[in-house]
């Protein structure tokens, strides 16, 4: 595991941030922390990002303490934070040969990784333009990129995504597809189901600073249920005999049913098949997957667009 982390606490006045956080990541792999604005993702990273000191617990990344040898974890890891940290003023070009430079690779070394990056994440044609003149998605691959001068072995992805148009964060899934191909392990806080589904090996649910839940998306889905056909009528008396037929209680406040299926064509010819025979036919059918909003939901009891400010 390049990263582990046993019992994370933090506070802040009588607020618990979070509440004994356990986390393991293995090497080359993408976990994903999932969660509402104000469930602790962010300060979990920055913990881990030696930003922020725990109250409680331990952590190691790539066998350094977080706590006792920040500045070896600081060699491994590299963080893109919620907001873009690219100076406006400069051009991509220089925003990348900077950090090369700070870094010391040296001029002519500065000046490769940068033409490597810059053409990694389409902004070849832009290299030479003021980054006030980026669109956002631009300025969002820009700071990725500055993420990645060092070649990290960690990469912590703070809500990488959020405000993006959809072809932005097309493009900004496929670039941490590929550093993951490329070695590169990846911890990301989003509040995108999809993402999480895209990208994540694992994925950690957090609420309220506790973990809720942890798995694989799939693992995570059939916890609260597999796929079912969700059956509507048009009448009362229709939905009483279905539910007859069917063998399953009629809700008084619903004009559906739900009944689990192995989501296959001759299960629900079977499931109309005999409804028809109790003329008793639905007016729609549909069938539902679990997501992973399914998941939040029956875990926690509220769902992802819960309000709150992110801590």
């Amino acid at each position: 595991m390049i990263l582990e982390a046993t019992g994370l606490r933090k506070r802040y006045g009588d607020t618990a941030v979070l509440d004994g956080v356990d986390l393991a990541v293995a090497e080359g792999s993408v976990l994903a922390l999932l969660g509402p604005n104000g469930a602790g993702k962010t300060t979990t990273v920055r913990i881990l990002g030696t930003l922020t000191r725990p109250d409680g617990g331990s952590a190691r990344i790539a066998g350094f303490d977080i706590v006792t040898q920040p500045r070896q974890v600081r060699e491994v890891i590299a963080l893109t934070g919620q907001y873009a940290a690219v100076d406006a003023q400069q051009t991509g070009r220089e925003n990348l040969t900077m950090i090369g430079r700070l870094l010391r690779l040296g001029r002519a070394g500065a000046t490769k990784r940068s033409a490597q990056l810059l053409e990694r994440f389409e902004l070849t044609g832009a290299a030479d333009r003021r980054v006030v003149t980026y669109s956002g998605g631009m300025r969002r691959r820009l700071d990725l990129a500055m993420s990645l001068v060092a070649a990290p072995r960690l990469l912590f992805l703070d809500e990488p995504t959020a405000g993006l148009d959809p072809a932005s964060r097309a493009t900004m899934w496929d670039a941490v597809g590929e550093l993951v191909c490329a070695g590169t392990t990846v911890v990301l806080t989003t509040q995108y189901l999809e993402e999480a589904d895209r990208l994540a090996d694992r994925i950690v649910l957090i609420d309220d600073g506790r973990v809720a839940a942890e798995g694989s998306a799939d693992e995570l889905k059939a916890r609260v249920g597999g796929d079912r056909l969700e059956l509507w009528f048009a009448d009362r008396a229709s939905l009483e005999k279905a539910a007859v037929v069917l063998d399953v209680p009629a809700d008084p406040q619903e004009t559906r049913i739900g009944i689990p299926t192995d989501g296959s064509a001759t299960e629900l010819h079977r499931v109309l098949d005999a409804l028809r025979a109790a003329n008793a036919e639905p007016d729609r059918v549909t069938s539902h997957r679990p997501t992973l909003d399914d998941v939040f939901v029956g875990l926690t009891r509220r769902t992802l667009t819960t309000a709150g400010s992110t801590r």
